[in-house]
């Protein structure tokens, strides 16, 4: 902090008044000392801003706050506000805003550059050696500069969207034409406490973090033990046996899904093999089936993400240090200690993002229980099952149901969560903490 007041202090001491003027005139410093298209480029920028705030910008920022004020009349002929789209523009406008800081900043530093270069007697650098720089030194900036205009309209706009939703009553009977409000933490404190949505809330987030858990554990161990097995030297035909994983990975996840519904089901073959051995049928995935439909949503689940599992195992347990196990069986260790002290800590050292990215898909997990089971809303559930995780609450609310800023709290909660555990679980691991054991 000291240093930044230091810097600034600097530059207001020794800068001259043609660069203090770029502070309120973008582009003067620099046609003051010889590089006028830049300063002409800086100017057009400044006037651009201004003649977009003027006919768009500050109505948009206003509307960000207001979210509207006039209610649309399709009796007497009123247009009315449309909050929602008032809220998108506000957002873009800011983004404007952002993006305009960022340039008025490099004005005033280029100014200042300007200046420096002109006390010590050198030449300004034109916007043709800025170019080649672009296209040279600087090519990065160049090829990298589309796509991030591309995500800011495309990724971050909608999200930032979908967080400040959280904080609206959008949903409901309160959508266009009504007007939309900001009511704080109203959203969050409902998910709480209120009766409606605190107890599926609750039940939905314990079975979320326990599915997310035994799923990305399960499908890991099961990988890893699939390489370990076939990386043996006594099986033969590996090529032939990692084939079918491989081909299981290959299906889309979707139909495999709804093949096993349908195995599943009441007339499926599981059934039918019951009941001709003097069985009855059996509702796994029923209404009252609970744990018997979650077990089937793990085991599909790892039907599904072990051969990714196993091919990451492969490779990684190529690169094993054969040596270490060499030196360990003489020394009198079992091939399970050998596996808890040299292959479990090299394998979680190696794999620790992608298992955190794992813990995450399971945790997002839509597909396996609206493909298995979807549509089931259950007694003590609001519009939701006992196998739903929170995303399949979200759209059962949202999608189905119209309860947008619900949907978009519950969706920022997630995120919340994801985000907090695996950023402490990364930090703890040995991929972050012990970089250089394995190099």
């Amino acid at each position: 902090m000291k240093s930044k007041w230091k810097q600034w202090k600097n530059f207001i001491q020794g800068s001259t008044g043609a660069v203090k003027l770029s502070m309120l005139v973008m582009g003067a410093g620099h046609i003051r000392y010889g590089a006028v298209t830049k300063g002409l480029i800086y100017l057009l920028m400044e006037v651009s801003m201004i003649v977009y705030f003027v006919t768009r910008g500050l109505s948009d920022i206003a509307g960000f706050f207001t979210l509207g004020t006039q209610k649309a009349d399709a009796w007497s002929g009123v247009e009315g506000d449309n909050s929602i789209v008032m809220l998108i523009m506000g957002i873009f406008a800011w983004i404007v805003v952002a993006a305009f800081l960022y340039f008025y900043i490099q004005n005033v530093r280029g100014a200042y550059a300007c200046q420096k270069r002109s006390q010590k007697g050198l030449p300004q650098i034109g916007v043709k050696q800025e170019l080649a720089s672009l296209l040279d030194q600087k090519f990065y900036v160049l090829v990298l500069a589309l796509p991030v205009v591309g995500v800011c309209i495309f990724n971050i706009l909608p999200i930032i969207f979908m967080i400040l939703i959280a904080f609206t009553n959008y949903g409901g009977k309160i959508v266009p034409p009504e007007l939309v409000d900001w009511v704080g933490l109203d959203n969050f404190k409902k998910l709480l406490v209120l009766s409606k949505f605190a107890p599926t809330f609750g039940k939905i987030l314990s079975w979320n973090l326990l599915w997310a858990v035994l799923s990305t554990a399960l499908n890991y161990f099961a990988g890893l033990g699939l390489a370990l097995l076939l990386n043996k030297e006594c099986v033969r035909g590996k090529a032939f046996w990692r084939a079918f994983p491989i081909l299981a990975y290959a299906i889309p996840g979707f139909i495999t899904l709804l093949a096993f519904k349908f195995m599943f089901s009441y007339g499926g073959p599981i059934n039918q093999l019951i009941v001709s051995h003097g069985g009855t049928a059996f509702g796994f995935l029923d209404l009252d089936a609970k744990w018997s439909a979650r077990i089937i949503g793990l085991l599909v689940n790892c039907w599904i993400s072990v051969p990714s599992i196993m091919l990451l195992a492969t490779g990684h347990l190529s690169n094993r240090d054969v040596t270490l196990y060499e030196a360990a069986k003489m020394d009198g260790a079992g091939r399970w200690k050998q596996f808890w002290k040299l292959t479990m800590p090299y394998m979680i050292f190696a794999t620790t993002p992608v298992l955190l990215g794992q813990f995450i898909g399971n945790f997002n997990n839509f597909g396996i229980f609206y493909f298995l089971r979807g549509g089931l809303y259950m007694d003590g559930y609001f519009l939701a099952s006992d196998t739903d995780l929170l995303i399949n609450w979200l759209y059962n609310l949202s999608i189905d149901n119209n309860y947008y800023s619900i949907g978009a709290a519950i969706s920022l909660i997630i995120f919340l969560i994801t985000s907090t555990i695996s950023l402490i679980v990364y930090v703890k691991s040995p991929s972050y903490r012990e970089e250089d054991t394995f190099q």
